[in-house]
């Protein structure tokens, strides 16, 4: 059975999370209750674009109007939060056309046939087990360690100074203490050396942290996390030139492509070769249109060659399979009909293309 092929739309489909599983295969066996034959699907391909993005949050400290005076150092004047692209993923996900469903139709007298789909009906492999990918799993760096409460390191004479200026010289003065009695422990001249290796390490992060805590209060502090944009965009049959599938903002991130806060995401395709053109008489269309019917269609994608832009940078150029770009064939009707020794016919899901033939 075939459905009408209609010409497909570009669609664009924002996500806060990629996904991260893999796809399970169903075992669907062709018997007489369902007359030997199994429906499936082949896909459109999707164009999964992942965008990592680092968030980094600028946090000014409480005397950071004092830095230069006391330490001698440049600090964080205003607190703000900036985002920043740091790679772009693609990945070639195929999904279920509704205009491109079929059956496998087997020889009752087969032994045990069977085929394997995806979830989503996909047609996986042919009596044989399928290998089914999922989307890659991106692995994001760890955020940065909270910042330490330096007010817990305060003392009492701090705390009852009169002005902020007050409070930011005894404060630095602290920090000198804490880094004369770094210094000591390291030279091994401290009143109070710590007796054995383990003390020594606790004792030193102890005084790492303290510092580091105080000095924040001059320097500001600096947070960054990550986090990932997922951009689906599923081509038609032509090219595509420099489409806006997102937008970037310095200040807010990553936000819809209507949103003239931000400067665009474009992804440009182009196909590498032509599209062949086939002319058939009456006569061969009727008889390729018998064979589609009765045997295995599969997709023979065409290569094309994307690219991600942003702000005049390439992010992505690759390479890349596309079904929209391609044509089809057809595994005849007899080449399953050997009931001694069963085709097994292997397709990569994603794209609905034949991977290998075992005969």
């Amino acid at each position: 059975m075939r459905l009408k092929i209609q010409t497909l739309i570009i669609t664009i489909l924002f996500a806060t999370t990629a996904i991260m599983q893999a796809q399970q295969s169903v075992r669907t066996n062709a018997i007489k209750a369902n007359n030997y034959g199994v429906v499936y699907s082949l896909p459109k391909t999707s164009l999964s674009v992942t965008v990592k993005v680092k968030k980094t949050v600028y946090t000014r400290g409480e005397f950071y109007q004092f830095a230069q005076r006391y330490l001698n150092i440049d600090p964080i004047t205003e607190s703000n939060t900036e985002y920043t692209i740091e790679e772009v993923f693609v990945d070639n996900i195929g999904v279920p056309n509704p205009e491109q469903s079929f059956m496998v139709i087997f020889n009752p007298k087969s032994i045990a046939p069977f085929v394997e789909l995806t979830v989503d009906g996909l047609i996986g492999a042919i009596n044989t087990d399928a290998i089914i990918e999922g989307k890659a799993n991106y692995q994001l760096p760890a955020p940065s360690a909270a910042p330490i409460n330096a007010r817990r390191f305060l003392g009492e004479e701090v705390l009852m100074a009169g002005s902020t200026a007050k409070q930011a010289e005894l404060v630095s003065r602290q920090i000198f203490d804490l880094r004369r009695s770094k210094n000591d422990i390291l030279i091994g001249e401290a009143d109070n050396m710590p007796p054995d290796g383990e003390a020594y390490k606790i004792v030193m992060e102890q005084i790492d942290n303290q510092e580091r805590a105080l000095t924040e209060l001059f320097t500001g502090n600096i947070q960054t996390e990550y986090f990932i944009k997922e951009i689906n965009v599923v081509p038609n049959n032509q090219d595509i030139d420099r489409m806006v599938i997102g937008r970037f903002s310095k200040k807010l991130g990553p936000i819809d492509a209507d949103n003239l806060a931000g400067e665009p995401i474009y992804l440009s395709l182009k196909r590498k070769n032509p599209r062949p053109e086939i002319f058939l008489t009456d006569k061969e269309k009727q008889s390729f249109d018998k064979k589609l019917s009765e045997g295995v269609v599969y997709n023979i994608p065409a290569k094309a060659q994307l690219t991600i832009e942003f702000n005049n940078r390439v992010l992505n150029n690759q390479e890349i399979d596309i079904v929209q770009f391609g044509t089809q064939d057809v595994l005849t009707k007899r080449m399953l009909d050997n009931k001694k020794q069963p085709i097994k016919v292997e397709f990569f899901p994603n794209l609905g293309a034949i991977k290998q033939i075992i005969q």
